[in-house]
């Protein structure tokens, strides 16, 4: 080595060799090759060398690499010695190793940003050669978590790349013309949260020169294929999350600028569809991740917020059922409540007047012309179906084929009709059950044009019951009618009378048993539990501890099924965590009663990955008290671990009693229990039929047993009751009896009791245990069990799935239930 070089490396020592020096430089750049002085003082020295030195020294790095005695991590920095040192050289080694080096990064989600790998990409580069496109990707992805590392951020900057990362279907679709490009680009650079007013001016300018309506086209193509299978699927490494299932960072951003620009385009149905559908896909929930990508849902909630008409308000008023992601839920809020102040009108008003027909003309009905076809749209319990019919008036099971071939446009926006009128209906049901606590009156005109006779609302309206002025009524054979079945009075100032939900709270059993017959005779299925709605009085138990409920105590609840129902039912909850950290109760508002519901729980279990996820939330939780205090009382607080609650005193408050259970209105304590009823009705392990040994080193044996053959709870119990009346009018009717907590079924093998509360099922003899696990259509009884009386009850669908299927036990095929049968 020169004098020269041994002056250039003086941090390592005059006349050091270069075996030595190799060395001593691997060993810095193992420490750290980012935040490290000495590292960049030894590299820079080391680029003043000569050319021949600096070769000595990149071959030095290359043997090191091929000897295959260091680590993985090491060999990595390896090579990125070789193409740092040997900047500006030509035919540098590992050619090969580092191209597959790199082939490997492309199926990366990010990398580390110390490893340094866009040194490999830049050696390409400077190569002549051309990074692959998924290359580009993971280095746009890592430089967006690079922690400040701006020469990462610079080169990712100066790709010249594809102008979005490939691997999501939609990107690919926006990339395969290019007269996109400018398009996509300008959308990228949408990272605030709302547009400003140059970024506005800009894209109006962008759609004048590119044309409004095919933008919005081809953008509403692109959205629908947001969320789909990735194209390029993702090695995931070790504790990284579902990497194949969020969004692409990068790509987000564009996603986000889409949203914009369709937002400064003339209102359309298909944006509005599409906006909706990208909220939903959005949040949806990843594991270890949590929602997919919230800014993008945010975006698209602002940009159905500026859009004008009913279609748009329509489908925000739709989200604010749906929306549980706390974020993007106050933004679907505060849209609402500007629109309704805009308009002079209450939140409730305009959730009422923005259900759209959805194209039905009457009241779940509408008939479409194309051509010479009739296509009949009709409302069918909670979806809607189409109907054909050809020329000659004949009804036909499929699409005639002159409507396939003539009215294509037609037919694709008429199933697309039938989507939207799907979620309407499931939306404004969740919005009609969570009347009985919102207090909600109406005078009789308004009621019967936004409910009772509106094209939508009304196929829900028309199968509950409701009271006129404090008379309870149905509606059958056309018209309201009385309990007695007689046709509801009509008289002077009818039209201001007050309507409200029928609630069974209060009234007498007979009177709720004659309306279940009234169901019944007018063959009415409910779009939810409404006659048959469970009813929670206080109980002794209840007035001798006085402020709080253990009705629902000590149950064992899977975690994330427990949050996500909770969500639903308008509560608020937090994950617990396996970490040092406190939480509140999930709690429930109740802002027209100005009281606040909490039911306490915690973490169940310890041991790290066994009684947790990977990202450390617990699996499960053990439950606790249900309390109710005032809405404005300072929070009660927890450690995640477990433990008891304690509340805060913000502000040097003093703490607020729990309110008596005495006090709490009737209809708020039966409505609040009847959540947490469900709550553990769903979520509980008790319900899991594959658990009979107890789950983790069987700790949970004793309370599956327990739940899952024990005593029925308040929703069993109304189980039990409609299954006495329908089980005489199944085809199985001389197979099965209702005892007690089971429903008897007699097979030609053996016989079977399925648990009313549960759905598992104990066999003779010696009650030997069945496990049946249902498919993912159990959800409806289907056609087989006749009427029902209402719609939702999942475990009631499983148990007569499964009566029915045990009652012909010697046609049953599957070898997973014959082998425990004929055991």
């Amino acid at each position: 080595m020169t004098t020269q070089s041994a002056e250039a490396l003086e941090p390592f020592g005059p006349a050091r060799s270069v075996g030595a020096t190799a060395e001593a430089f691997l060993r810095t750049a193992v420490h750290s090759m980012t935040r490290n002085p000495a590292f960049r003082t030894q590299l820079d020295g080391m680029l003043t060398l000569p050319e021949q030195d600096r070769r000595r020294l990149v071959e030095e790095f290359a043997d090191h690499y091929r000897r295959g005695s260091h680590t993985e991590p090491v060999r990595v920095k390896l090579l990125t010695l070789v193409v740092l040192v040997g900047q500006g050289l030509d035919a540098l080694p590992l050619e090969e190793e580092r191209a597959a080096r790199l082939e490997a990064l492309s199926r990366s989600y990010t990398f580390w940003y110390a490893d340094r790998y866009e040194a490999l990409a830049k050696a390409e580069i400077d190569a002549g050669r051309t990074l692959a496109p998924a290359v580009v990707a993971t280095v746009r992805r890592s430089a967006m978590n690079a922690y400040g590392d701006t020469g990462l951020v610079e080169f990712a900057g100066q790709l010249t790349g594809p102008v979005l990362n490939v691997g999501e279907e939609w990107a690919e679709r926006a990339m395969a013309e290019e007269r996109w490009r400018e398009l996509l680009a300008y959308a990228l650079t949408a990272r605030a949260a709302k547009p400003s007013a140059a970024w506005e001016k800009g894209g109006r300018a962008l759609l004048d020169g590119l044309g409004g309506d095919a933008v919005r086209e081809a953008v509403v193509g692109w959205l629908a294929l947001v969320g789909r299978p990735r194209t390029i699927e993702l090695v995931r490494n070790e504790y990284e999350s579902d990497v194949n299932n969020v969004f692409d960072p990068f790509n987000a951003n564009a996603l986000r600028g889409l949203t914009w620009l369709l937002s400064f385009l003339p209102p359309h149905p298909g944006t509005v569809r599409a906006l909706g559908a990208l909220v939903e896909s959005a949040l949806r929930k990843v594991a270890g991740v949590g929602p997919r990508n919230p800014k993008v849902a945010n975006a698209a909630v602002n940009a159905l917020a500026r859009m004008e008409g009913e279609a748009a308000l329509a489908e925000l008023a739709r989200l604010g059922t749906r929306v549980t992601y706390k974020g993007t839920a106050k933004i679907v809020d505060a849209a609402l409540e500007a629109r309704a102040a805009a308009l002079g009108m209450d939140r409730e008003d305009i959730e009422e007047l923005a259900v759209p027909a959805h194209g039905l003309t009457q009241v779940g009905r509408a008939a479409f012309r194309l051509g010479e076809a009739v296509a009949l749209l009709e409302v069918r319990g909670n979806r809607a179906v189409i109907g054909w019919s050809n020329a000659a008036g004949k009804q036909v099971k499929s699409v005639p084929a002159t409507v396939r071939r003539d009215h294509a446009e037609e037919l694709k926006e008429l199933k697309a009709a039938v989507k939207d009128i799907d979620k309407a209906l499931s939306a404004q049901a969740d919005r009609l059950d969570g009347q009985f606590l919102a207090r909600r009156r109406w005078v009789y005109g308004q009621w019967r044009a936004r409910y009772l006779d509106h094209p939508l609302v009304g196929t829900l309206a028309r199968r509950l019951i409701w009271t006129v002025d404090g008379t309870a009524v149905g509606f059958a054979d056309g018209q309201l009618r009385t309990l007695a079945g007689e046709p509801l009075a009509r008289g002077t100032g009818e039209e201001e009378a007050t309507v409200e939900l029928w609630h069974p709270v209060g009234r007498e059993p007979a009177e709720v048993v004659a309306w279940r017959e009234w169901l019944e005779r007018y063959a009415v299925t409910q779009p939810f539990k409404q006659v048959h709605r469970e009813v929670y009085l206080l109980t002794d138990a209840e007035r001798t501890t006085g402020t709080y409920s253990n009705r629902f105590a000590a149950h064992i609840l899977r975690q994330h099924q427990f949050h996500s129902l909770a969500a639903v039912r308008g509560w608020r909850n937090r994950l617990r965590l396996c970490v040092d950290d406190c939480a509140p109760p999930a709690l429930r508002e109740l802002p027209r009663w100005g009281l606040r519901a909490e039911y306490w729980i915690e973490g169940e279990g310890s041991e790290y990955g066994v009684d947790t996820t990977e990202s450390g939330s617990y699996l499960r939780l053990r439950t606790d008290q249900v309390r109710f205090y005032p809405i404005d009382a300072p929070q009660n607080e927890a450690s995640t671990y477990g433990g008891e609650y304690t509340m805060g005193r913000p502000g040097g408050r003093e703490p607020v009693d729990p309110l008596p259970l005495a006090e709490i209105p009737p209809l708020v304590l039966s409505e609040v229990l009847r959540d947490v009823d469900l709550f553990v009705g769903v979520a509980s392990v008790g319900n899991d039929p594959t658990w009979s040994d107890g789950g983790p080193e069987g700790r949970f044996r004793e309370y599956w047993t327990s739940y899952g053959f024990g005593e029925l709870n308040q929703g069993a119990e109304t189980r039990r009751v409609l299954l006495e009346r329908l089980v005489p009018r199944l085809a199985i009717a001389d197979r099965c009896t209702v005892e007690g907590r089971f429903l008897h079924v007699r097979g030609e093998l053996r016989t079977y009791r399925i648990h009313l509360g549960s759905g598992n099922i104990l066999m003779t003899p010696n009650d030997q245990y069945l496990c049946i696990v249902p498919g993912g259509s159990a959800g409806s009884a289907g056609a087989d069990t006749g009427y029902l009386p209402f719609e939702g009850d999942r475990t009631l669908a499983v148990i007569l799935s499964k009566a029915m299927l045990l009652a012909k036990d010697t046609d049953i095929t599957d070898p997973t239930i014959t082998g425990q049968i004929r055991r």
